[in-house]
């Protein structure tokens, strides 16, 4: 995997996987219905939609303005092991990162 800056994104596109890893370790993502989670980011609560295609949307100005954002990056690992266990090898490469324990359920 390689991670990558663009300016489309608003957000580096490492730091993106990097908060969206740390809303996973923060267990900050509540499933609240059928496809339907709360995750708690900071600067509020949103509401993240899976769709039976497995596409996503966020209530969050981030995703209305850049149809992504670490909220809905971070219901989709939660829901595909393979992508998290990706994203957390190459965030433990990252320099600075210190290495901590999976977040596999």
């Amino acid at each position: 995997m390689v991670l990558l800056v663009s300016e489309e994104w608003g957000l580096p596109i490492d730091r993106m996987f990097e908060k969206a890893f740390e809303l996973m370790q923060k267990r900050r993502i509540e499933p609240i219905g059928d496809e339907l989670y709360n995750v708690v980011g900071e600067h509020g609560t949103y509401t993240v939609a899976r769709k039976i295609d497995g596409t996503v949307n966020c209530s969050c100005p981030g995703f209305a303005r850049r149809r992504r954002c670490s909220h809905s990056l971070a219901v989709l690992m939660m829901n595909d092991p393979s992508l998290l266990r990706t994203v957390e090898k190459e965030i433990s490469r990252m320099p600075g990162r210190v290495e901590s324990g999976s977040t596999e359920r």
